[in-house]
């Protein structure tokens, strides 16, 4: 803490700074009247602005930034999945820290954390380039209600500030139509990239809705060629550039997904002599698993030089649901073969797919009814 002197006509005023308002972001200082002696004004400055840093010490405790990097997030650690306790380092260092980091823990309030979501949606980019979009900043949200959901319940806080604080909603789900091929494009892809050393990831990823970490952890173990059926059973996920073995991003992540003979005789015919059932089914020529990053630069360049229009490796998966779906393949087979949580989740994501569906489904109802009267309505 800083304390100093002022004059004021005739007589001096100890002025001590005591931080920042946590309601309204300005400077607070109190004023102490200390006579017409100069020295004796800076005597006291200088041990109010002591006992006031003291003071102050014992009732701020520590910070928010404090708490979040030395308590919570190595606490964290402990019970989640590398890659997700990731996220949440990344989102504390880049976006909490830098503008909420220095606030005492029980002086943060729903005002900051919204000027905070407010700024991050205008400003927040790394690049500083635009802001982020509405569900990374619900992201940062939840990672802080979740933090400070904890330190109220060690008795840090006295109520947790991130429960009334306005957040972005979460935006519905963009239509997958305009992030998927159609049948003709993803066979002229498949085409092109015949005879690519990672065809064989890009083929299962199209004929299976697998996500990019599950082919990229998928181990010759779990393909049994004979059944013509693959299990699921972990992911390849990169954290820090580093590679990590994942159960699962859900608790269907782990499922069986039955293949097609070309699928089979494709996976057959591109395993290495002397893979054994721990080898990955997709490696480097020494055996050692490949990075995700890797795979998706791969597929970016051969769409770039396809024509096709633009989509991720990701969207290889909605690819693969959108067609079964548009076949008429019911819901719940999709959600099955994709791992979602539900078969209400794989409809809200693919509810642009229905419409023609619901169609063709009148349809079909109506062609019963006549087929039960014998004539045509």
């Amino acid at each position: 803490m800083r304390g100093y002197v002022v004059k004021r006509k005739d007589r001096f005023y100890a002025v001590i700074y005591e931080g920042i308002d946590p309601i309204t972001g300005r400077e607070r200082r109190s004023w102490h009247p200390a006579g017409t002696d100069r020295d004796r004004a800076l005597d006291l400055a200088s041990r109010l602005a002591a006992e006031q840093g003291e003071n102050l010490g014992r009732r701020a405790g520590p910070t928010l930034g404090a708490y979040l990097t030395r308590q919570w997030l190595p606490t964290k650690k402990l019970t989640l999945r590398p890659s997700t306790w990731d996220s949440y380092r990344r989102n504390i260092e880049h976006h909490v820290l830098p503008e909420l980091g220095r606030i005492p823990l029980r002086h943060v309030r729903a005002e900051h954390l919204e000027r905070l979501y407010a700024k991050l949606l205008e400003t927040g980019r790394m690049n500083g380039k635009g802001g982020l979009d509405a569900k990374t900043v619900l992201e940062v949200h939840m990672v802080l209600r979740l933090a400070l959901s904890d330190a109220l319940r060690r008795g840090l806080i006295v109520r947790n500030p991130a429960e009334i604080a306005h957040a972005p909603k979460r935006r519905p789900l963009a239509s997958a139509e305009t992030r998927a091929w159609n049948a003709q494009q993803l066979n002229g892809f498949l085409e092109l990239a015949s005879g690519h050393p990672h065809f064989v990831a890009l083929w299962l990823s199209a004929n299976t809705g697998m996500r990019r970490g599950e082919l990229l952890g998928l181990r010759w173990g779990d393909i049994d060629l004979d059944v013509k059926r693959l299990s699921v059973n972990r992911a390849l996920v990169s954290v820090a550039y580093e590679l990590h073995e994942s159960r699962g991003k859900t608790r269907t992540a782990r499922r069986s997904i039955d293949l097609d003979d070309r699928t089979v005789e494709i996976l057959k015919s591109s395993r290495r002599a002397g893979a054994d059932e721990d080898s990955y089914v997709f490696s480097h020529d020494d055996g050692s698993p490949i990075h995700p990053q890797v795979l998706s630069d791969a597929f970016k360049k051969l769409v770039a030089r396809s024509g096709l229009p633009r989509i991720r490796l990701h969207d290889l998966r909605h690819t693969h649901a959108t067609l079964l779906l548009k076949a008429g393949i019911p819901i719940k087979v999709v959600s099955e073969r994709l791992g979602h949580a539900t078969p209400a989740f794989t409809m809200a994501t693919y509810q642009h797919v229905l419409p023609g569906m619901q169609a063709e489904a009148a349809r079909t109802f109506a062609a019963i009814l006549d087929m039960s009267t014998g004539s045509p309505r």
